[in-house]
């Protein structure tokens, strides 16, 4: 049947640029009649003008049909969810069928049909004469509807099947969620117009390539251009920092087109990607289309808040993955600045797991098919000064059609670079690109100093591109790690071009039970669970800790402290500082004492700081922000688009002179010892004082000091009015998907870590209570010794130090205490040190020094998938206060503060947002350590530094009323 055609299409006018027109036009968007139907052999007899329609159910369009109750949603990531057998589907196949009536406007002359996208296999009639038929879900299609346009009443229908051999060039790693699900469009427009808009020295080059009629860009006294023709002015270029647009109209065949031009040049000099011959540094994301309610449908406003959020967040690239968007995104690009990566719509993921037989990539029959792909993606999208490169496709092998799509792309398109990272070779490819190279490896490629190809020609010629990471730090769960360290590779080497984060947006699907689903919610039998829930943002498009951090890693302004000045660094790569204002602030303890603007020149460079001096004492610190000056179209003047922080000053008789950067990873990076010995004076909380109180036994058998009591085995049962249980030592953490998909959790738990068993070896009561423990997994002879030192000054102060037993192989999740207070008693944390959000000791980049606030449901990180969240670390202090009081630790010098209506266990059983009930108890977590988070979902673990080993360590608290 058709359906296993390798044709892609019939029937089909060429494919032309998207462009604004004022042809007239008639959006058939809306509600149209629908059926499903399980498989593909029925009857055609709906395309007939005179079927009865009536009892079929009504389907908005763009949409999906399976997101409105028509069959389910299903997610694979690599797998085909139909057996490997090309061209061949299975007989069940859910077909849908559309039918749409409209009435064609009084004087309406011929017209085209033209398809936005349709998944995976649409044959259209009109007025029941069959138009054609069309593959390539994601690409635009149009049809000759003229012949066919009735004055009055029109007819259109349209079968849509799930499965066809085009399947098998779109597996890429999303839901599979057939329909119409881009607009649909009859137009009068007929243009095609193609210019390049080239930059050097000031001067630009518009070459009218192809169009209508005559070209005019007012703005720069262009007039009258003709096809074929090109002319030189003087002009302003085009970069994401500068997204300069001039408008050009070009009229001909009886409709005006309306076409932003702007003005730059890509090119590749010495091995290095360069814009407008200057070095370009892609700070990018990946983003696939998706919105929790419409899928891959997604509205305009949608697409804006997108590119609104990458600005806002630093952004400056997006590679469009797997296919081409929307095309009013790239619209969006060109008008705010992104650049862009444009991939077309190919994917053969899934023959991987056959070692790649059949691979459609290199499979003659299937050739015009993926030229047919390149060639509509190239056509509609080569006016964008946004899109920079073409990428041939993702995840599909090598095979000799690539060298097809890459042939007839440089002839047509000479200015843009070709992307393809599926060919270690890159025999067919202007760059070399990889996926999640570790930081190692991407040093080596920063050196050229990267493995060799065996081929000696193949391997100068790749040593020669740039290099770039199409994907890399996957942004799954809590994460990603490692992000500083991989951008500061990339700006140190002049060959790396930067990369993309994967990926930009969580794909869960609203549910009415699980709040978000994801794979195997839909009761798929071919599935990869939550390996969808992997974005930077949330599914609501909230960002997530790791997007708060990539701001910070991707700031475009650096700031080096030394002593009275500050040295401010323009990281841009077009344009100064002019736009921004620098405002320094100076707090101790995180209450602002003093502010000023510091004057800054266009280029950056030394600027004197303030006098600091005077005011109260405590642990001082200076931030300086760079904020927009004046509104910008993506963000209202006073956004903060970079800052610095360094410490002026201590708190009295202490030494924690922490760079806010690297805080986080203090207990780790340099060893337990250092966090554990370097010890701050004891804190009295107003209205404590007097001097050491010996621990007594009372009649009941607890062991009393002032308002706080032990029980006899030494565990603490009440701590200033409030019942409570603990602390006492805890290896876990409910597992990250960084943990499970690297292993780790495998290891943890085949070590036992999630069941410790505890054993109380001593308790001696006396001017101080110790109490000498062994914690240990059962089923193996490693452990831990942990002895509790507790001494009480009407403050209680405990001294915990821990010994490791045996040889423990991998590095173990938390190092730390665990605790219980009653629940009710405790509504808001108020603490000093980085914050606002979460850090780990590779990621929480963006916490600054400060003093900060939260209800305890704020401290939590909603992740889809529920994992390891919300971990504040280096706090110098907090208090934990409600309705009856509260009470307050503080560190010596710090201690890492996790707080949660629920346990670590119920944490870590937990596979959705609603799981997470919270209890009558507040379960607190005083760490001195963490493992580190790394991006182990896909690419590395943690860096060496960042893992917790298990070594001698000592976790000094205090505890007093707040």
């Amino acid at each position: 049947m058709d359906l296993e055609t390798f044709t892609p299409g019939s029937g089909r006018l060429a494919p032309r640029a998207a462009l604004q027109s004022d042809a007239p036009a008639l959006s058939l968007n809306g509600t149209w009649r629908f059926r499903l139907s399980p498989t593909a052999g029925i009857p055609e007899d709906f395309a007939d003008p005179g079927y009865d329609d009536s009892g079929w159910d009504e389907l908005p369009v763009p949409s999906h049909w399976n997101l409105h109750g028509h069959g389910a949603p299903a997610y694979t990531n690599v797998a085909f969810p139909i057996p490997i057998d090309p061209p061949h589907v299975p007989d069940e196949n859910p077909t849908g069928d559309y039918r749409r009536v409209f009435d064609l406007p009084e004087g309406w002359q011929g017209g085209r049909l033209r398809f936005e996208g349709a998944e995976s296999f649409a044959r259209v009639w009109l007025n029941g004469h069959e138009l054609g038929f069309s593959t390539g879900s994601r690409l635009p299609v149009e049809y000759d509807a003229a012949p066919y346009l009735r004055p009055g009443r029109n007819v259109l229908a349209v079968r849509v099947h799930q499965w066809s051999a085009a399947t098998y060039l779109e597996d890429q790693d999303m839901w599979w969620l057939p329909g119409i699900f881009r607009d649909v469009t009859l137009t009068r427009s007929t243009a095609d117009v193609y210019v390049r808009a080239d930059y050097r020295d000031g001067r630009g080059t518009l070459a009218y390539l192809e169009g209508p009629g005559p070209l005019s860009v007012p703005e720069l006294g262009v007039t009258g251009l003709e096809p074929g023709s090109e002319i030189t002015a003087e002009v302003e270029p085009w970069t994401a920092e500068t997204p300069r647009l001039y408008q050009a109209v070009i009229t001909g065949d009886g409709e005006t087109v309306r076409l932003r031009i702007g003005f730059r040049t890509i090119s590749i000099e010495d091995g290095v990607l360069l814009a407008n011959g200057r070095p370009l540094l892609l700070k990018g994301v990946n983003r696939h289309e998706f919105h929790p309610e419409h899928g891959r449908a997604v509205p305009y406003e949608t697409m804006r808040e997108d590119v609104l959020l990458m600005k806002r967040h630093n952004v400056n690239a997006v590679r469009t993955s797997h296919y081409p968007p929307h095309p009013r995104f790239l619209d969006l690009c060109d008008e705010l600045g992104l650049w862009v990566i444009d991939e077309c719509d190919l994917e053969t993921h899934g023959f991987g797991e056959v070692g790649w037989r059949g691979n459609p990539t290199d499979d003659p029959r299937y050739a015009d098919a993926l030229l047919d792909r390149m060639r509509r993606m190239v056509e509609r999208d080569k006016n964008h000064p946004s899109v920079i490169m073409w990428s041939l496709g993702n995840e599909a092998g090598v095979g000799r059609n690539l060298a097809v799509m890459a042939g007839w792309t440089r002839e047509r398109d000479p200015s843009r670079p070709l992307h393809y990272e599926g060919d270690r070779s890159c025999a067919h490819t202007d760059v070399y690109s990889r996926m999640y190279a570790s930081h190692a490896e991407v040093e080596a490629i920063g050196k050229r100093e990267e493995d060799p190809l065996d081929d000696p020609e193949l391997d100068a010629r790749r040593r020669g591109m740039p290099f770039l990471q199409c994907e890399y730090a996957h942004a799954m769960g809590n994460g990603p790690g490692g992000l500083a360290e991989y951008q500061e590779l990339f700006e140190r080497y002049p060959r790396l071009a930067g990369g993309f984060v994967w990926e930009w947006i969580d794909h869960g699907i609203a549910h009415p039970e699980f709040e978000y689903a994801y794979g195997g919610d839909f009761g798929e039998p071919v599935h990869d669970s939550n390996f969808v829930i992997d974005g930077l943002v949330f599914p609501d498009r909230t960002p997530s800790p790791g997007l708060i951090d990539l701001k910070k890693v991707f700031e475009p302004v650096r700031f080096d402290f030394d002593g009275g000045s500050v040295r401010i660094v323009n990281g841009y790569g077009f344009r100064d500082l002019s736009h921004l204002r620098f405002v320094a602030t100076v707090q101790v303890a995180g209450e602002t004492v003093t502010e000023h603007v510091l004057d800054v020149p266009p280029g950056g460079g030394e600027v004197a700081l303030p006098v600091t001096d005077g005011g109260p004492e405590g642990e001082r610190w200076l931030t300086v922000r760079a904020e927009l000056a004046e509104d910008q179209p993506w963000a209202p003047a006073g956004h903060e688009v970079a800052w610095g922080q360094t410490q002026l000053a201590p708190a009295p008789g202490t030494a924690v002179p922490q760079d806010p950067a690297t805080a986080a990873t203090t207990a780790v990076a340099q060893g337990l010892a250092t966090a554990a010995t370097t010890a701050a004076p004891q804190d009295p909380a107003p209205g404590v004082a007097g001097g050491p109180q010996a621990f007594t036994r009372g009649e009941d058998g607890l062991i009393i000091a002032g308002e706080c009591a032990f029980d006899a085995s030494g565990r603490l049962v009440r701590l200033f009015g409030l019942e409570v249980e603990g602390p006492r030592l805890d290896l876990w953490r409910a597992p990250t998907d960084n943990d499970r998909y690297g292993g780790l959790e495998g290891r943890w738990r085949a070590l036992g870590l999630y069941r410790l068993t505890h054993r109380v070896d001593e308790v001696s009561v006396g001017d101080e209570l110790v109490v000498r423990t062994r914690v240990a997994p059962a089923a193996t002879d490693l452990g831990m010794r942990a002895t509790y030192r507790w001494t009480y000054d009407g403050g209680l102060r405990l001294e915990l130090d821990i010994e490791p037993e045996g040889e423990w192989p991998d590095p173990i999740p938390r190092l730390g205490v665990d605790m219980t207070l009653p629940g009710e008693a405790v509504d808001r944390v108020t603490w000093f040190g980085p914050g606002p959000g979460e850090s780990y000791p590779d990621t929480g980049m963006a916490a600054r020094i400060g003093r900060w606030s939260a209800t305890v449901e704020e401290l939590q990180t909603p992740y889809v998938y529920p994992q390891e969240n919300g971990h504040r670390a280096n706090v110098r202090w907090a208090t934990l206060t409600g309705a009856r009081g509260g009470i307050r630790v503080s560190g010596e010098p710090a201690f890492g503060l996790t707080a949660r209506r629920w346990s670590t266990a119920e944490l870590t059983a937990a596979r959705h947002r609603p799981d997470l009930v919270p209890g009558d108890r507040l379960h607190l977590h005083l760490d001195l350590a963490h493992q580190g988070i790394g991006t182990a979902t896909c690419g590395p673990g943690p860096l060496p530094a960042y893992h917790l080993l298990a070594r001698p360590a000592t976790l000094r608290l205090r505890f007093t009323p707040a």
